[in-house]
């Protein structure tokens, strides 16, 4: 998956357009975060709790997403997954730690865990190195650029083998209401919030879909492991993780059928 990031970001062409992109997918983001919080001073859940639903919220599975980008928007799709790639996972990283930081007791938690999950994490120094080499205008040496090729052939099918081994059908029976926020702040408030912010700055059909494309894919599995980490529900995050991969198949075939 890196591999592949750094191939598309290293050879996409970013203009002004780029960045009002960029902003509204950190704008929707934001927005959905901050309706989270909201819904949860008035439907008041354990913190444990909040945080699983704040990750099933804003969180997304990057490797569906880059499959449906390729098949469905084509090589401009995958570009535009790639961009938004480089600026949602550092950022939804960040508020994601935040929130564990406000709302669980781990002693783990504070500035230099958070870069500390920032740098570490391989797709986000992919974003950069793709973008460096882009911006630099250097380019890649041929052998470099043909290995790299080579091996993001394998990342998206080995992403979606992975998709079925995360699911676990018998965790389905956690909070129900906990578990409805977090799909309807997944598939309903996130992906409305990307097509207003797209259309209120008149960005391009393209954009608009894969945007909304973005807003509708399922939680990480990835979740799981920082829920684990710092003291999340875990019971409740596997539910969410498995209801919302299970869910995007219906909200997929209406994009389908709304934007293709």
């Amino acid at each position: 998956m890196p591999s592949l990031l750094v191939i598309e970001l290293s050879n996409a062409k970013f203009s002004l357009n780029s960045l009002t992109f960029m902003l509204v997918v950190l704008l929707a983001l934001f927005t959905t975060l901050i309706a989270l919080i909201i819904i949860n001073l008035f439907w008041k859940t354990s913190n444990a709790s909040f945080t699983s639903i704040v990750q099933g919220g804003i969180r997304f599975n990057t490797y569906v997403f880059l499959a449906l980008a390729n098949a469905i928007l084509g090589s401009e799709g995958l570009v535009l997954s790639a961009i938004i790639l480089a600026v949602a996972i550092p950022f939804v990283n960040i508020c994601c730690v935040t929130i564990f930081a406000f709302y669980s007791d781990n002693n783990k938690l504070g500035f230099n865990y958070l870069i500390k999950s920032i740098i570490k994490n391989p797709l986000i120094i992919a974003c950069i190195v793709g973008a460096a080499i882009n911006l630099s205008g250097l380019g890649m040496p041929v052998s470099l650029e043909n290995l790299l090729k080579i091996l993001s052939k394998a990342a998206l099918p080995l992403g979606l083998l992975s998709i079925g081994y995360a699911l676990v059908i018998r965790d389905l029976n956690s909070s129900k209401g906990d578990l409805f926020i977090s799909s309807l702040a997944k598939f309903i408030l996130l992906p409305f919030f990307m097509y207003l912010f797209a259309r209120c700055f008149d960005l391009s059909p393209l954009m608009q879909a894969t945007l909304v494309l973005f807003g509708i894919m399922p939680t990480a599995p990835s979740a799981f492991i920082l829920a684990r980490q710092l003291g999340g529900n875990l019971p409740l995050m596997t539910s969410i993780i498995t209801t919302q991969t299970l869910v995007a198949v219906i909200w997929i075939v209406l994009f389908l059928q709304l934007f293709v």
